[in-house]
């Protein structure tokens, strides 16, 4: 029997005592100098992640790959990916943070490029096209898809809130998305942003076996007690990136980043 993704993160978190999710958002702008100016940029984006996965992988479960930096990085970015993925302990899951959302031909591609291509265990989804634009994202054995429910960002609320058939569309929408992994070999989960507590307490509340992902603790502000607090014992990673990456801008960058990842997962628990 295949393992599903939810009990590979719930052994992980019993095992390290963590639900710490690194992520890796290299600005090329925020790198250490001396690692510029010795190896070039797409080597030192390369140097900082896997620097920075050595020192933090002790403490955390998974790490999520945010797409967008390295597709800027031109032709050869996902070359750049590939060697910071192959750096990644075989243990750890690992979320690609792509944020993909299209038509069901070109969701299929999507997912083949995801999970065939660079093996990722997860992919961020946005689900406003519908039921089949995410179902070809469900179709991979251990796999999840990370639909954007309640997002951390200052204009989620410009959707989100609005009442839809007497609750907020996040809400109706959470409960379609759970509802299109029935049958599916994939799971569905939700990114669920810790600067909405609220949200965070009802959608776990509703939804208490679904896999969450939860950005916006560290950096963006976002109390990692009062999220862990609200998330119960249900499945849950919990992400900080900023935080964590950008601890030093020194030579003592990775040093740095695995003392706040190692603080962090403290303050989160298991």
């Amino acid at each position: 029997m295949n393992v599903t993704f939810s009990q590979r993160l719930q052994d992980l978190r019993s095992r390290k005592g963590s639900v710490l999710c690194v992520g890796l958002d290299p600005d090329p702008s925020r790198i250490p100098n001396h690692l510029v100016q010795k190896l070039g940029i797409e080597s030192a984006v390369t140097s900082f992640c896997r620097e920075i996965i050595r020192e933090t992988s002790p403490f955390a479960i998974a790490f999520k790959i945010n797409f967008a930096f390295f597709e800027a990085l031109g032709e050869h970015g996902f070359t750049v990916m590939r060697s910071v993925l192959d750096a990644l302990p075989e243990e750890v899951l690992t979320i690609a943070d792509a944020k993909r959302g299209d038509i069901g031909n070109s969701a299929s591609f999507y997912a083949r490029s995801v999970f065939d291509n660079f093996g990722y265990d997860s992919v961020t989804i946005s689900p406003y096209m519908g039921q089949d634009s995410v179902t070809p994202f469900l179709q991979n054995p251990g796999t999840c898809a990370f639909v954007l429910a309640r997002t951390s960002n200052p204009g989620g609320s410009d959707f989100q809130t609005l009442q839809t058939e007497g609750v907020p569309l996040f809400r109706y929408l959470a409960n379609e998305a759970v509802s299109w992994s029935d049958g599916e070999i994939g799971e569905t989960g939700l990114v669920v942003g810790a600067s909405d507590i609220e949200a965070l307490q009802v959608l776990r509340a509703s939804h208490p076996l679904t896999p969450f992902l939860v950005p916006g603790v560290g950096a963006q502000g976002g109390s990692a007690s009062n999220v862990m607090s609200a998330a119960g014992s249900g499945p849950i990673l919990v992400n900080s990136s900023r935080s964590i990456l950008y601890a030093s801008a020194d030579i003592d960058f990775a040093t740095a980043a695995g003392r706040v990842a190692e603080e962090t997962r403290n303050i989160l628990g298991s």
